[in-house]
């Protein structure tokens, strides 16, 4: 009954721990490398256990016109909008990136309603603006009152804010329009791997034209970057961006996508698990009215519209 719910909030869980893992390996290693680096380790990944579930390590019986479909969603999601969205979490930070990741639920249920018609209810508009309204609550505390000891550079905050939001956008995009792909029971694995594979196929082309691809090679020497890149890839391209799929496909675009909105509070253990960072009342306060939001939107659907 709640398949693309739960499906919804696992990846949030994923895409929590994903942001952490690239913070920390961009820093390392460079953006560019990471996102070609995690790309291709989805695709092998992706690729084994297609074989195992289907008997094929791709879905060569993909239909051109779904081709189509789902390289305009990968240039949008994986190749612009996450190469943004991984220097942003550089320039900064991980929390007012994905603050700004929140306008994803409303630019999704806008252009879900336009292509789909997905109209939703007076209770469920309201469940998405109360979850949206904890994560910003969350995310927007102050929590180092000295820009001076800032780790992100100051002179950077403008086109921080700016590539969240064409990460942002490319979410939107990556949602809405693998929508089209997901018809008449195709795989929501199937759409992965070939996005996936569209997109480092184009990164590596970019890539060699620059020069760059010999020197990512090489950085990946660095055995502590490959780890965060490994973790990451896992969490976010493989099983991440499979579990979205899942969501989408089987719940309301605006509802999957508030749901998988919430990864900046799930980060509020996870940094108090990995750096020791404390939580306030505020933190707190807004998890709980976030989550009631959540619970908002889960009984609304379960009354099935």
């Amino acid at each position: 009954m709640y398949t693309g719910e739960v499906a919804a909030a696992v990846t949030a869980i994923l895409w929590a721990f994903t942001s952490l893992f690239f913070t920390v390996a961009s820093r390392l290693i460079g953006v560019g490398a990471v996102n070609r680096t995690r790309l291709a380790l989805a695709l092998v990944f992706i690729a084994a256990v297609h074989w195992l579930t289907t008997g094929s390590f791709f879905p060569f019986e993909t239909e051109p016109w779904r081709w189509g479909i789902l390289a305009v969603s990968s240039v949008a999601g994986l190749a612009i909008g996450d190469g943004a969205l991984f220097l942003a979490f550089v320039y900064i930070g991980p929390r007012l990136t994905l603050l700004v990741m929140t306008i994803v639920p409303v630019f999704s249920t806008l252009f879900a309603w336009i292509w789909f018609d997905e109209i939703l209810v007076s209770r469920e508009i309201l469940g998405m603006f109360i979850t949206i309204g904890g994560i910003g609550w969350v995310v927007t505390e102050r929590r180092n009152p000295d820009p001076a000891e800032s780790p992100y550079p100051p002179e950077k905050y403008g086109i921080g804010i700016v590539l969240a939001l064409v990460g942002a956008l490319g979410q939107t995009a990556n949602l809405v329009v693998t929508k089209f792909a997901l018809t008449d029971g195709y795989s929501a694995l199937s759409a992965t791997e070939v996005r996936i594979l569209i997109a480092l196929v184009m990164l590596c082309l970019l890539a060699s034209f620059r020069g760059e691809l010999g020197r990512s090679v090489r950085k990946l020497s660095n055995k502590r970057a490959f780890l965060f890149v490994t973790a990451g890839a896992i969490a976010g391209p493989f099983l991440g961006i499979w579990f979205s799929y899942i969501a989408i496909q089987y719940t309301r675009i605006g509802i999957a996508s508030t749901i998988m909105a919430t990864p900046p509070l799930i980060l509020i253990p996870l940094s108090a698990i990995f750096f020791g960072e404390k939580t306030s009342l505020r933190g707190w306060v807004g998890t709980l009215v976030a989550f009631a939001g959540v619970g908002v939107l889960l009984w609304q659907t379960g009354e099935g519209v």
